[in-house]
């Protein structure tokens, strides 16, 4: 397959969930006008940033005078997950070069982990194929971003009252949630992480994401051991289109 085809084929696979990242964009730019931030702040944010909810509890801690270390503790905590993604990609990044490996861990986030991560799972062994689809989907999810967070801080105050948009950030998490339960061991992971993320609500700094993350992965590895597939190894790519190793999916 030709480069634009990839390129194209991860921009068309993550099109769908650009849905609610629009609304989910928009939010965040009127929040941000609401807290004084200008449009050329709230667009070097979410290009150095690009990190939706992270960006949302950052502009809220400011409009309330947080601290600055308070406000970076909470970017950082609600990013831990981004270390769980990339330990789960890299096995398919292990032949990038190192600029490429850092410039695919700029474009990681959930809406380019989950696409990409599926597309991976179900072709063919093929680095330049891995980086061109998952570029495609980083940049369809960043001009989208920052797009719509741009737009949203212009609309600021004149966006109408009436217009809820706020439903849009828990259901683009849903879908990326629902495309990858796909045995026992990831159903029990994302069931005993909603009821720890509940239960421990009251925790400081949103440690309650990072709480739910790790008691959901304990809970899900220990399905996979009591069902003896622990512990698995994604497929890596030997070369450019060689052979590739497969113990599941993960």
């Amino acid at each position: 397959m030709s480069a634009r085809y990839d390129f194209v084929a991860g921009a068309k696979a993550t099109a769908p969930l650009l849905l609610g990242v629009l609304p989910f964009g928009l939010i965040v730019g009127v929040t941000a006008s609401n807290v004084g931030l200008s449009p050329v702040e709230m667009v070097g944010m979410s290009v150095l940033v690009f990190a939706g909810a992270a960006q949302l509890a950052a502009i809220d801690l400011m409009g309330q005078g947080a601290p600055v270390a308070v406000v970076v503790m909470t970017a950082v905590v609600m990013n831990v997950r981004h270390t769980m993604y990339s330990a789960s990609i890299a096995p398919y990044f292990r032949r990038f070069s190192g600029p490429a490996k850092w410039v695919s861990a700029y474009f990681l986030n959930d809406e380019t982990y989950a696409v990409a991560i599926t597309e991976f799972r179900n072709s063919g062994p093929d680095a330049r194929h891995y980086k061109r689809f998952y570029l495609g989907s980083g940049v369809a999810m960043l001009t989208t971003w920052v797009a719509s967070t741009g737009l949203g801080i212009v609309l600021g105050a004149n966006l109408p009252a009436g217009l809820s948009l706020e439903f849009a950030i828990p259901l683009t998490y849903l879908a990326l949630l629902f495309t990858t339960l796909d045995d026992r061991s990831t159903g029990v992971a994302a069931l005993v992480a909603a009821v720890v993320s509940l239960v421990a609500a009251v925790l400081p700094f949103n440690l309650s994401l990072v709480a739910a993350a790790l008691v959901g992965i304990a809970a899900g590895v220990a399905v996979e051991v009591h069902r003896g597939t622990f512990p698995t190894v994604d497929r890596e790519p030997r070369s450019d289109g060689g052979d590739a190793t497969n113990g599941g999916s993960g």
